[in-house]
């Protein structure tokens, strides 16, 4: 089990009754990944934690749709070993969690520990309890998740909360070339580009400034500032 799963279910069923669905495995970039040609196994630990034998959108699709007897009031997806910021959230399995959870109707929230090795999962589950505690209708709209990242410190040495937006990754390093043993050519994709719009207002920002990062994510990809342009241009071309 992930320490950061574990730290979280054991924070949050102090004051509620929490259920725990999660892959059985690493499932890093997953995005939003369903698995549709298999079916899915479902497994449960002494503990009472649900493990599913596929992605992070597979266990909330999975726990919401027929798993569990009772809808849930909220979907909490992490705590996540490692930053999620800027174009992270394209590849998380995580935010992906999170945002199945909105397309099911939930409100939803994701929640990293900004570090590569993060050790201080009791801060981050303990911004997550403050944050439950506070969350309206008009702070988690309908449509929308909520991307929380947190700075890997002790809870007293956090320096506040800030409303961010999405920074923006400078483009990935190479794939790593390699050969398997029968000597045919193998590619590990390399690493994330570094922080390119990292600058005041951006989730990059405030890690590096050591606040909470809560940045509202929209699931509707259309971009509707450049609607009319097109269908101008469907009209005139077409």
């Amino acid at each position: 089990m992930a320490a950061g799963l574990g730290c979280l279910a054991v924070h949050l069923a102090r004051t509620a009754e929490v259920t725990v669905v999660a892959p059985d495995r690493d499932r890093s970039g997953a995005s939003n990944s369903l698995t549709l040609l298999r079916p899915l196994r479902v497994a449960r630990a002494a503990n009472g934690f649900f493990f599913v034998d596929g992605t992070p959108t597979d266990c909330v699709h999975v726990a919401i749709t027929g798993l569990l007897e009772h809808e849930p009031d909220i979907v909490i997806a992490g705590i996540n070993h490692g930053g999620n910021l800027g174009d992270d959230v394209l590849y998380s399995g995580t935010v992906a969690a999170a945002m199945e959870g909105r397309f099911l109707g939930l409100p939803s929230v994701a929640v990293s520990l900004a570090s590569p090795n993060p050790v201080h999962f009791p801060t981050a589950a303990a911004v997550i309890e403050r944050l439950l505690a506070s969350l309206t209708p008009e702070t988690l709209p309908a449509d929308t998740v909520l991307n929380v990242n947190v700075p890997d410190v002790a809870y007293g040495d956090l320096r506040g909360f800030e409303a961010t937006r999405l920074g923006h990754r400078h483009k990935a390093e190479p794939v790593i070339a390699a050969h398997d043993p029968r000597g045919r050519p193998i590619y590990w994709v390399g690493p994330p580009g570094s922080a390119d719009d990292a600058g005041s207002g951006t989730d990059f920002h405030a890690i590096a400034a050591g606040y909470v990062s809560i940045t509202p994510l929209h699931a509707d990809l259309t971009r509707h500032n450049t609607l009319e342009a097109l269908k101008a241009w469907c009209r005139e071309t077409l």
